[in-house]
């Protein structure tokens, strides 16, 4: 009798387990993704909800074997036991097939070893498109900014998202919502640019392309997206990473917010990085007001919150706003901050500060739950594997490649073209040097792929600009013997294209560790270059340069010197081929600059749109305005912007308007022009910017042919934050500028009545 008890007390306790481990409602695909949470949260430890808080590096012990076989460290492996939120760049210096093989590999060693089976995810970047071995490579977001073409942008960062979940990949620390004013930032190339509205559309655009328009994401296409750095993080102090951001609460309302709420409630972005830095003397990871406040009780948004990397334990040992590592987990967790990016010494202390304070549990719970969601969402409990043969012919596809090459030709800006010095010929015999310190082994072969026969070529760099070490490389000495051979190189061609600007060890992150810098206090070019184009200019022969660069500089020689200018930021792995298509007529150049671009770093700030008081006055001995102007870009046909036409003289609150424009491509080639529309209010109860561009369209004419663009004008392009921090719409003369940048169009007026 006694064994029959205990035989059953045991069928009856490995019923309960199987129901508690095995069969439970969060597996069961036909509930809802809340009903899913709601099921799976009860059933976690403590531990294990603050094991779904938390992303570790794939350097620390995830790696393939010599045999491409998945190789944990002990460290990984006693972290996994728990299971993990996610894991960041796991196979990231691998291929794509070895990289899913071993993203299957480890996310079936995931699933299997925690109690729940609960996937993780893996999180990649993109700068370049996916921040990964193999896959294609794109110009960086300011260059496709310049492209102002943002159907063209959703189109790119929809083959990030494919190639990206192709690898194994669920999540990016991509695009970057933050608005760049200051070229003294290394990390500026990886923003859409100096402008609002601009960087609205290319975030926007960014997030719902590598989203899959959202329906990618539970289809297993596309991965999420996290836009970042909330808020504020390009205007940080004298444009040096971690310092300090000072920005009025009004900027923040009007300018700096509005990339995020739409990456939110457009674009519908999965997860948001909160900023490195403070706000007005606030640390982002630990405000609630910003976190909670505005992102969440304001735009609604539903995803999770990750801290940048250890920023978190940063609040404690760095920025000195908590008292203790615990303390600085629990302010980072109030505020809202869900996932903690790294760190072994914040949210790791959490399970014993429960145990003091069991109110914490309902915060680690409202983020577990974000976290979970996001899972679901990614379909990763159904289907967490990747189809192998998917990616053989994913990856790397023509079609990408061909699209890296399409978004360069609309990127490339020509700054200058002197006398029609561009484009250079291909049916007259001519010898081009190619010089400079920005050449590339393949700069020739790929200028002579598209030059044909007629055309020789010339190779040589001369000198590097630093000796490219380290985390602070340095600036190497003037080597005049390099110099004189640049020079004699030119001497003996018809043509000198002259690749100069900057690369990435004259601009880039500047990591925590006092070893690693990444900005500069000037943003003239670095070593000689400006002496090369002296030189060479000298000789008389034609000079064109080819200005290849990741932050802004003030190119006053070379603006000076040169004939023609193409200024190409940072272009895919094809860029000089796309170069040379500019060069010799292939396509005409349609870029348009997404940044002032300055004559000194003593104008900083400096951005178009600054409020017109600050243009009153200018400085001694040095030219008027910027060297060029936001939107400025010139083409090789020749538009002519006339009959400017509104249809009606005044706006209400309730009304719109419709402004037009004839655009006619008065010259002989077949061209692409963006037409830009920008709004000056005024007057207003507080000083207003200068303008402020509220539309832009990208469109191709043959030459002769004319076409009428039309705007239309809402109330809500017209509101501000008023005087008493609410948004207004004022009564009064607002002036409508159409034309091909920020300092050249035509305008009408209008007036607001209420």
């Amino acid at each position: 009798m006694k064994k029959l008890l205990f035989l059953s007390c045991l069928l009856i306790m490995l019923s309960c387990g199987e129901n508690t481990s095995g069969s439970s409602d969060y597996k069961d695909a036909s509930l809802s993704i809340e009903e899913r949470v709601e099921a799976l949260l009860p059933k976690l430890s403590l531990e294990e909800k603050v094991a779904q808080m938390r992303i570790f590096h794939a350097n620390i012990g995830t790696k393939p074997d010599e045999n491409g076989n998945l190789k944990l460290s002990d460290r990984v492996i006693k972290k996994l036991k728990l299971g993990i939120a996610g894991i960041k760049n796991p196979g990231e210096h691998i291929d794509a097939v070895a990289a899913a093989k071993l993203n299957n590999e480890l996310q079936k060693y995931i699933i299997e070893n925690n109690r729940w089976g609960i996937p993780a995810l893996f999180v990649t970047e993109s700068y370049n498109g996916v921040d990964a071995e193999g896959c294609t490579r794109f110009g960086r977001p300011m260059t496709s900014a310049a492209s102002f073409n943002p159907e063209l942008v959703q189109r790119q960062w929809d083959i990030v998202g494919r190639e990206a979940r192709l690898r194994g990949m669920h999540m990016c620390h991509s695009p970057e919502a933050d608005l760049v004013r200051d070229p003294r930032f290394g990390r500026m190339s990886e923003a859409f640019g100096e402008d609002t509205y601009l960087t609205t559309q290319m975030v926007t655009s960014a997030v719902k392309g590598v989203q899959g328009d959202y329906e990618g994401l539970g289809n297993g296409t596309h991965i999420g997206a996290v836009a970042k750095h909330f808020a504020g993080y390009g205007q940080v102090l004298g444009g040096s990473n971690f310092a300090a951001i000072e920005i009025s609460e009004r900027t923040l309302i009007d300018e700096i917010y509005p990339p995020f709420e739409a990456a939110v409630k457009e674009a519908k972005t999965l997860g948001i990085m909160a900023s490195h830095g403070d706000l007005n003397g606030v640390a982002s990871h630990g405000n609630p007001e910003l976190l909670t406040g505005v992102l969440r009780d304001q735009w609604g948004f539903e995803g999770y919150v990750v801290s940048d990397s250890n920023d978190i334990a940063r609040l404690f040992y760095f920025m000195n706003v908590a008292e203790s590592p615990e303390a600085a987990a629990q302010m980072g967790l109030e505020a809202g901050i869900d996932i903690d990016l790294y760190a072994e010494d914040s949210y790791s202390y959490l399970p014993e500060m429960v145990k003091k304070n069991p109110e914490l549990e309902k915060l680690i719970d409202r983020s577990v739950r974000r976290v979970l969601r996001t899972k679901f969402i990614l379909g990763l409990f159904d289907n967490p594997y990747i189809d192998i043969e998917e990616v053989k012919k994913g990856v790397r596809a023509e079609s990408s490649l061909e699209l890296a090459k399409e978004s360069d030709l609309e990127s490339i800006i020509l700054l200058k073209n002197e006398d029609k010095t561009l484009p250079l010929s291909k049916d007259k015999p001519v010898k081009v040097a190619l010089l400079g310190p920005l050449l590339k082994e393949n700069t020739k072969a790929m200028f002579q792929s598209v030059a044909g026969n007629n055309v020789r070529f010339i190779a040589e760099k001369g000198f590097h600009l630093t000796d490219e070490k380290g985390g602070a490389p340095k600036l190497l000495d003037r080597d005049p013997k390099a110099i004189a051979s640049l020079v004699n190189k030119a001497r003996s061609a018809d043509v000198a294209i002259l690749f100069l600007g900057g690369d990435e060890f004259t601009s880039k992150e500047a990591y925590f560790s006092n070893s690693t810098l990444g900005d500069r206090a000037t943003i003239d070019p670095v070593g000689p270059q400006d002496e090369l184009v002296e030189k060479i200019k000298a000789l008389g022969k034609p000079v064109i340069v080819v200005l290849k660069h990741r932050r802004t500089l003030s190119i006053n020689v070379i603006s000076e010197q040169a004939d023609a200018i193409l200024d190409t930021w940072d272009l895919s792995e094809f860029g000089d081929e796309s170069t040379a298509k500019i060069v010799f007529g292939e396509v005409s150049p349609s870029g348009k600059s997404p940044v002032t671009i300055p004559r000194s770093i003593g104008q900083i700030p400096f951005h178009y749109s600054m409020k017109e008081i600050n243009y009153k006055k200018e400085y001694l001995f040095l030219g008027q305005g910027p060297l060029y102007p936001f939107g400025h870009g010139l083409s090789y046909g020749d538009f002519e912007y006339s009959d400017i036409s509104i249809s009606n003289a005044e706006i209400t609150p309730s009304t719109e308007l419709e402004v037009s424009v004839k655009v006619t491509n008065i010259g002989n080639v077949k061209a692409k022009e963006v037409v830009q529309m920008y709004i000056k209010d005024e007057i207003g109860s507080v000083t207003r910017p200068d303008k402020e561009l509220k539309g832009f369209e990208k469109i191709e004419l043959d030459a002769g042919e004319s076409k009428t663009v039309s705007f239309k004008i809402t109330p809500k392009m017209l509101e501000f934050t008023g005087i008493s921090m609410e948004k207004v719409l004022e009564a009064g003369d607002y002036t409508v500028k159409i034309g091909t940048s920020s300092q050249d169009y035509i305008e009408t007026t209008f007036k607001l009545k209420k």
